[in-house]
C-alpha cells in the first residue's frame, strides 16, 4: 500500500512559481537572486499557512544553487539542490525557535556561523517563530544579526511580529505576507482536486475557503478531511455537514423575510437552526457578515469586496436589489449591539429573537398594525388617537368631570366634607365677578375631592399632554372666549404643573401649593411665597399662560404674579396636618379611621 501523504506537504510549493498567492514577495526574492544583491538579514511576517517557511527554504535553495536559472529560480540538477531535496544538505539550517529560545542556543548558533559552506556559496540559517525567542537571547543576537560573517544570510520567520524586539526589525528586510483570498484558495483547491481526482462542486470549495480564513495549510487540511468524508465526492450539502457549518440559504431566507416583516415565519427558522446545535450567537454574527455582503453587493465598485464564489456572487446581487440601503444600515447596527451584549445576557435565545424582530420590523409602516413596534411609532400612534378623541367645547368636558367627582366623593368618606366646600367656594366664585382669595382659614391644597385617578382621566379626555413651549404651538384663534370657573382654573393648575418636565421639577412641586384666582376675568392672579420662586416662574410665564389659554379654551387670559404680604402666606401643610385638619372638620373621619384601626403612614 502506498504511503499516505496530507495535500499541504504533497503539493508544498517548490518553486516561486508555484507559491500561491504573494507574486510580489516572490517577484524581489527571484530578482534579488538574478542580481546577487542579498541582505545579510530577512524576516518573513504573516498569518499562519500562508508560506512563510515555505518561501525561506526555496529562497536558501535559490541562494545556494551553483546554475540558477535566467529568472531566479534554483535549476534542482546541481549537488547544492540534489542535497537539499534529500534533506541532507550541510549549508541549511532550519531552527525552531520555539524550543531554542534559551542564550546558550544561541551562542551554539554563533559558533556555527563561523565555519564556511563546503558546497555553494552562503550558510543559510532559517529560523522559525523567531517571536518565541527571549530577551536575553534576543540581545545576544543582536550583535551577530547586525554584522554576520559574508557566508552567512538569516532568514527569520513568525507570524507575531509585534513581538519582536524593534532592534531586531531595523537590521532585517521585512516581508509581510498577504493572506491568502478566497478565489485564490478555490483555484488552487481545484488544482489540488484534479490532480487527486476528486469531484467537487465550487459551492462547496468556497466553503472550505471560507473556513480556512486566508490560510492555504488550513484550506488543503481541510480539503483532506472533507475528500475522506465525501469519498471522492465533494458536495456542497456534505462540506456543511461535515464541517458543522450553518446553511447560507438560511442567513438568504431570513433577509427575505424581514424585508416583508414576516417575524413568525423567521421566529420558526430561528428555532430550526437551534434544535440543529448551532449557537444564537454565531447565527448573529453570520448574519452579520451576510448583511455586510449584501450591502457592499449593491455597488459594483465594492462588488470586488466579497471573498464568494461566483454563483454566491450572484446570489448577493439579486438580494441587494430587494434591500434599501437604510435598512441593511440599521440590521448591521443591530445585530453588532446584540454581539456585543451577547456573553453579558442570562437569557440568549430571547436576545437572539427579540433583535430578529426588530430586524423584521425595520422596514414596518409606522401607520401599520401590530405588535411589537419601535417606542417612536407608539408615541406618533397615541398622538393621532388623543388629537381624535379631544372633544371641541369645553363645556362638555367640564360636565363630563363632575359625575366622576361626585362617584369618587361617595365612595370615599373622607372626600365628602372637602368636596362641599369646594362647591360653595365654586358657586362663591360665580356669583361675583371679582371673588377675593380667602387667607382667613387654612385651605387643602391640589383640590382632595378629586383622586388622582380621577384627576388623569379627566385631564386625558380633555386635552393633549403638552407642556412649554409646545403648548405654545397649540394656542389656536385669538376669537376663543369660553367662560371658566375657580374650580376649573384650580384643576387645569394641578394638571399642568404634573406634565411639567423633570428639568422643571423643582418648581413644579412649589406651583402645586400655590393658589391662581381670578382676579378680574379673564385675568388671573398668582400669589407667590417668595423672590426666588417668582423669578423662576418669570422665567416661563410665556409657557404657562400660553397652557392656559389652550386648556381652559380663552385666548384672553393674562396672569400677574406677586410676592404674597405678610398676613397672605398661607402654611404648606404635611400629609399629617391634612389627615387632622379632615378629623377636625369631620368627626366622622376619625370614627371611621378607629372603625377600621387605621394608622396614618
Amino acid at each position: 500500500m502506498e504511503e499516505y501523504i496530507v495535500s499541504a506537504r504533497k503539493y508544498r510549493p517548490t518553486s516561486f512559481d508555484t507559491v500561491v498567492g504573494q507574486q510580489a514577495l516572490t517577484t524581489t526574492l527571484k530578482n534579488a537572486v538574478k542580481s546577487g544583491k542579498l541582505a545579510h538579514a530577512y524576516l518573513f511576517c504573516g498569518p499562519r499557512g500562508v508560506g512563510k517557511t515555505t518561501c525561506a527554504r526555496i529562497f536558501a535553495k535559490a541562494i545556494n544553487c551553483l546554475t540558477p536559472t535566467a529568472d531566479g529560480e534554483a535549476c534542482g540538477q546541481c549537488e547544492s539542490c540534489q542535497a537539499f531535496n534529500e534533506q541532507r544538505s550541510f549549508n541549511i539550517f532550519e531552527l525552531d525557535a520555539a524550543s531554542n529560545n534559551s542564550v546558550e542556543h544561541i551562542k551554539t548558533l554563533m559558533e556555527q556561523t563561523r565555519i564556511p559552506p563546503q558546497v555553494g556559496k552562503y550558510k543559510v540559517f532559517i529560523i522559525d517563530e523567531v517571536h518565541m525567542l527571549s530577551t536575553a537571547a534576543f540581545n545576544a543576537f543582536l550583535k551577530t544579526l547586525e554584522e554576520p560573517p559574508a557566508h552567512v544570510i538569516f532568514i527569520l520567520a513568525t507570524t507575531e511580529k509585534h513581538k519582536i524586539l524593534p532592534t531586531i526589525l531595523s537590521r532585517c528586510q521585512i516581508y509581510d505576507f498577504e493572506r491568502m483570498t478566497v478565489k485564490g484558495t478555490i483555484e488552487h483547491l481545484k488544482s489540488v482536486a484534479d490532480s487527486e481526482g476528486i469531484k467537487y462542486e465550487e459551492e462547496a470549495l468556497a466553503v472550505i475557503a471560507e473556513k480556512a480564513d486566508g490560510g492555504m495549510r488550513d484550506a488543503l487540511s481541510i480539503f483532506d478531511q472533507a475528500a475522506s468524508f465525501c469519498q471522492g465526492n465533494i458536495t456542497y450539502q456534505k462540506v456543511i455537514e461535515d464541517l458543522n457549518v450553518l446553511d447560507s440559504e438560511y442567513y438568504f431566507q431570513i433577509i427575505d423575510l424581514s424585508i416583508i416583516n414576516k417575524v413568525a415565519d423567521i421566529m420558526v427558522l430561528l428555532n430550526q437552526i437551534i434544535s440543529k446545535g448551532f449557537d444564537g450567537g454565531l447565527l448573529i454574527q453570520g448574519l452579520a457578515k451576510h448583511v455586510r455582503n449584501v450591502l457592499m453587493a449593491r455597488d459594483p465598485q465594492t462588488l470586488s469586496l466579497l471573498e464568494v464564489s461566483d454563483q454566491q456572487r450572484q446570489r448577493y446581487q439579486e438580494q441587494a436589489s430587494k434591500c434599501q440601503i437604510p435598512f441593511l444600515y440599521d440590521a448591521l447596527r443591530l445585530m453588532n449591539q446584540c454581539d456585543i451584549n451577547y456573553r453579558q445576557s442570562s437569557n440568549k435565545r430571547l436576545l437572539v429573537e427579540l433583535t430578529l424582530i426588530e430586524i423584521a420590523q425595520i422596514t414596518q409602516p409606522d401607520e401599520a398594525p401590530g405588535s411589537g413596534r419601535k417606542p417612536r411609532r407608539l408615541k406618533s400612534l397615541f398622538k393621532q388617537l388623543i388629537t381624535q378623541s379631544q372633544p371641541k367645547k369645553a363645556a362638555q368636558q367640564v360636565a363630563a368631570a363632575e359625575p366622576v367627582a361626585s362617584t369618587q366623593a361617595k365612595s370615599q368618606t373622607s372626600s365628602v366634607n372637602q368636596a362641599n366646600t369646594v362647591n360653595q367656594t365654586s358657586s362663591v366664585s360665580q356669583a361675583g365677578p371679582t371673588p377675593a382669595p380667602q387667607a382667613s382659614k387654612p385651605k387643602l391644597k391640589n383640590s382632595i375631592s378629586f383622586s388622582w385617578n380621577n384627576l388623569r382621566n379627566i385631564s386625558g379626555a380633555k386635552r393633549n399632554p403638552v407642556t412649554g413651549e409646545e403648548a405654545a404651538k397649540g394656542a389656536g384663534d385669538d376669537n376663543v372666549q369660553h367662560e371658566f370657573n375657580q374650580q376649573e382654573l384650580e384643576l387645569e393648575w394641578l394638571s399642568m404643573c404634573n406634565r411639567m418636565p423633570q428639568r422643571l421639577s423643582g418648581i413644579a412641586t412649589r406651583m402645586k401649593n400655590m393658589s391662581p384666582s381670578i382676579a378680574d376675568f379673564p385675568a388671573i392672579e398668582v400669589i407667590v411665597e417668595n423672590q426666588l420662586a417668582l423669578e423662576q416662574m418669570e422665567q416661563i410665564r410665556g409657557s404657562i399662560v400660553n397652557t392656559l389659554k389652550l386648556h381652559l379654551h380663552n385666548n384672553a387670559i393674562t396672569m400677574t404674579m406677586r410676592l404674597a404680604e405678610h398676613h397672605e402666606a398661607e402654611k404648606v401643610l404635611s400629609r399629617r396636618e391634612q389627615f387632622e385638619l379632615m378629623e377636625k372638620e369631620n368627626p366622622s373621619v376619625a370614627k371611621l379611621r378607629e372603625l377600621l384601626d387605621l394608622q396614618l403612614a
